[in-house]
């Protein structure tokens, strides 16, 4: 079992962190960022552990500690040090404990709203400050007070602090709703689901000053470091759904369709049922749901045929019931799908089958399952799906990957590539990054591992910074063809310096490579870059892990390779203004 999945043993990560932080900083590929922790209490652990979620994330952190309980002061009133570490992601962690202005008995409700606004401005400046710094910016909300004088009236009355710090968690997720680069870490839920006297120790705070309890502080970081490996685009993409006794209750190769347990009639059943809502939900956020069963896939079937069966087959992309090993189900799937084995969850309720694809596809995320009921806790609290932002094109995401399967079937009628690149009758959008495709790129940006060639990730602010900035050339591109709207799927940006254009990003959904959108794009690159005065075009190629895909790229369009170094970095360059002819030829361009 993964130590840093759901459920923890927070006193195995507490006694275990230096070896293993020794053993994560051994994993390939680590992306280095820097995270200022700003202080409202006791930081010393919670640096400490969230560094060790991190780094299992791939992700290794230097930081920056705040002083202690001066997260206003250092924010607000910044003595350059904040500024010096350039961070890449500030977490303000702090909690009801920081609340200085509550509620008298003795307070006109005019006084109470006076104070409800005082103290939500003081916190408000805090976060506005440390947006400032163009980073992302992670605040907690209010975990609720250990006490409530007036007992359940404190949830009602204007003078009660339960009250207050409700009214105070809703503006705070008001001004996140409407601020870009502002994310809340739910300190109030996280105090809901391990219950206000195991998170809130009040020894812990006397003898320490730590607002949540030691035992309670992974559970923080997990939470924490969900967000920034989501804003990092590190989220989990698929999941392979084993289907007796996971999917349902039985075997319905012995027991028939008629024999499974699912719906309202049984405890059981009931389990079985939330779990498949629980998947449906997921989907509709564009997560990939797949099949991967021991099973004959028509007698498979049968099972999403009854009524009460919350899925159906057509919520699924992939469906493999046979008798293949299960390892290697995930992997075609990863192949047709066209995204790596290391996206998926696999979730199956036999330990041998799990550890069985631990082994074989070590990159593969494999929960462990307690009982049905528990189903959903294992997935939900891990974070394999965490949501930092939900674009129109994630909700369709499941239809567009299976348009892709239709488009591949396609393929295999045709002799000539070009033929049925042709066939697939595309029409592509190209324009300069704009306000109303910022958020998109920006989630792209930060999600595409495949085709990337430099790996560089930016945040919303610097997106926009750049969108304004005239020394830049930035493209996006959209794409549709007869089987549907592929939505954004590649964008580009380029620095230009004299004569010269650098190209710090090109990036592209694996979904839609080599359908010749790449040349399009490109086509009109060096159509701005001829407008713009630009003789040489200049790009990078930085190996990582994930992709050795585009290593050759951009020789294959027109680039000589003028340098490598020590460390496979290849650089390329583009001279062929003179005469040059468009490389696309196989759909319709609209340029906005």
């Amino acid at each position: 079992m993964n130590c840093f999945d759901y459920p923890l043993d927070p006193a195995y990560l507490l006694q275990k962190k230096r070896s293993l932080k020794r053993q994560l900083l051994e994993k390939q590929g680590l992306i280095e960022k820097k995270v200022a922790i700003m202080s409202g209490s006791t930081i010393g652990e919670i640096k400490n552990i969230l560094e060790l979620f991190l780094l299992e994330n791939g992700i290794k952190p230097t930081f920056h500690e705040g002083a202690y309980a001066l997260f206003y002061e250092n924010l607000v009133f910044d003595d350059g040090s904040l500024k010096a570490f350039a961070p890449d992601v500030i977490y303000i962690h702090t909690s009801v404990r920081n609340i200085k202005l509550w509620p008298d008995a003795a307070d006109e409700p005019s006084r109470v709203e006076e104070k409800l606004n005082a103290e939500y401005t003081r916190f408000e400046q805090a976060i506005r400050a440390a947006l400032s710094f163009g980073c992302p910016v992670i605040a907690n909300n209010f975990d609720l007070p250990v006490y409530r004088v007036m007992g359940n009236r404190e949830g009602v009355d204007c003078h009660g602090r339960v009250r207050f710090v409700r009214q105070l968690n809703e503006k705070l997720a008001a001004l996140a709703e409407a601020t870009p680069n502002l994310y809340l870490n739910d300190l109030a839920y996280l105090q809901a689901v391990h219950g206000m006297d195991a998170f809130s120790s009040q020894t812990a705070w006397y003898a320490y000053k730590y607002a949540v309890s030691i035992d309670c502080i992974p559970y923080l970081c997990q939470s924490v470091a969900n967000i920034i490996k989501s804003l990092l685009g590190k989220n989990k993409k698929a999941l392979a759904l084993d289907l007796d006794n996971t999917l349902w209750g039985g075997i319905i190769g012995d027991d028939g369709p008629e024999g499974i347990v699912m719906g309202n009639e049984t405890p059981a059943g009931m389990a079985y049922a939330e779990f498949q809502s629980y998947l449906k939900e997921l989907s509709k956020l564009g997560i990939l749901l797949n099949v991967c069963s021991k099973n004959e896939e028509k007698i498979a079937l049968t099972g999403f045929e009854r009524a009460d069966t919350v899925l159906k087959r057509d919520d699924f992309l992939c469906f493999k019931a046979n008798w293949e090993p299960k390892s290697r189900n995930i992997a075609a799937m990863a192949q047709e799908i066209n995204i790596l084995p290391e996206s998926f969850v696999f979730v199956d309720d036999n330990p041998a089958e799990r550890e069985i694809v631990r082994q074989e596809l070590p990159g593969v995320t494999v929960p462990e399952l307690g009982a049905p009921e528990e189903y959903i806790a294992a997935i939900d609290r891990s974070g394999y799906f965490e949501v930092t932002t939900l674009s129109a094109d994630d909700k369709k995401r499941a239809s567009m990957y299976k348009q892709n399967l239709e488009r591949a079937q396609l393929e295999q009628s045709f002799g000539d590539y070009n033929d049925y690149l042709k066939s697939l009758e595309m029409h592509c959008e190209i324009g300069a990054f704009d306000a109303p495709h910022a958020e998109r790129i920006t989630q792209l940006i930060n999600k595409t591992n495949q085709f990337n060639l430099t790996t560089r990730r930016y945040t919303a602010a610097e997106v926009e910074g750049i969108m304004a900035d005239p020394a830049y050339i930035t493209l996006y591109g959209r794409l549709v063809d007869k089987f549907g709207d592929n939505g954004l799927v590649t964008a580009m940006i380029g620095h230009i310096q004299g004569n010269v254009l650098d190209m710090d990003l090109w990036i592209m959904s694996c979904r839609t490579f080599k359908r010749r959108l790449e040349h399009a794009m490109f086509d009109e690159l060096v159509r701005r870059a001829a407008a713009a005065g630009v003789e040489k075009i200049v790009g990078h190629y930085y190996p990582t892990a994930k992709n050795l895909l585009v290593r050759d790229f951009y020789a294959t369009i027109g680039f000589e390779q003028t340098a490598q170094d020590d460390q496979g970095n290849l650089t390329f360059e583009f001279t062929g203004f003179a005469g040059y002819e468009p490389q696309c030829g196989v759909m319709e361009i609209e340029i906005v």
